[in-house]
């Protein structure tokens, strides 16, 4: 084996051995959780709140029909743990955004969760559909409005890399951005940031999504959105 290659291979295992375990330090008022959906399997949520993990995004809904299975009991678990959590949509380029804010409010109905509803845009694991920009942008709007009138409360919007690139969309609804950046901080605003999908929790079996989220700054945008910040 060369130098060059014997380094290449120290690095990749410390890698895969030291990421698991990493944790960004965290700024004032800024809070440790995770996101997950039923590729998790279940969790247990006492261990995860043990664990130093004090939020997490569970996926309630995925298009207009789609359930996520472990939705309900993730929920209860995790509120029950006294974990602060959220919902949120994996939105299809296959159907409308008036059915999918449909099944998602009937599945993650007001007032259900403490943090505000969020909705996930990524290529991958979406439909084979590509529509237009100007369609992407008309039907996520009628999703995003639908929601947060419902809610009376903010979307957060968290956009994958190859989505973003087709689709420049930004500042959905209030512009709540959940960015994804491995390691260092992300540029810009933003209100959670993903550290990576590779960390070990407590509770969860496998790697699980990292994130970070500035609750004061959540706090504060709640506030003056409607005066609401449900305990957060």
């Amino acid at each position: 084996m060369t130098l060059i290659a014997a380094v290449a291979a120290l690095v990749l295992i410390g890698w895969y051995v030291w990421l698991p375990g990493y944790r960004p330090a965290l700024g004032h008022g800024e809070i440790y959780g995770v996101d997950v959906s039923d590729h998790q399997g279940r969790a247990d949520w006492r261990e995860v709140a043990g664990s130093g993990v004090s939020f997490v995004f569970i996926k309630a809904t995925e298009g207009s029909t789609y359930v996520d299975s472990d939705f309900a009991s993730d929920l209860a678990e995790a509120r029950s743990a006294g974990l602060l959590a959220g919902a949120y949509h994996f939105f299809t380029l296959c159907s409308p955004g008036a059915t999918q804010a449909a099944n998602f409010l009937k599945i993650a109905p007001p007032g259900s969760t403490a943090l505000p509803p969020a909705v996930d845009l990524e290529l991958s694991g979406n439909c084979s559909a590509r529509p237009s920009p100007t369609e992407v942008q008309t039907q996520l709007a009628v999703f995003v409005n639908l929601v947060e009138s419902a809610t009376r409360r903010p979307v957060i919007t968290y956009v994958g890399a190859s989505f973003e690139r087709r689709y420049p969309i930004r500042d959905a609804g209030t512009g709540l951005l959940w960015k994804r950046r491995v390691l260092l901080p992300p540029s810009g605003r933003w209100v959670i940031w993903q550290v990576d999908g590779f960390a070990r929790v407590n509770g969860i079996t496998g790697p699980v999504d990292l994130d970070v989220m500035k609750r004061d700054d959540l706090l504060g945008l709640l506030r003056q959105y409607h005066g609401d910040h449900n305990g957060i």
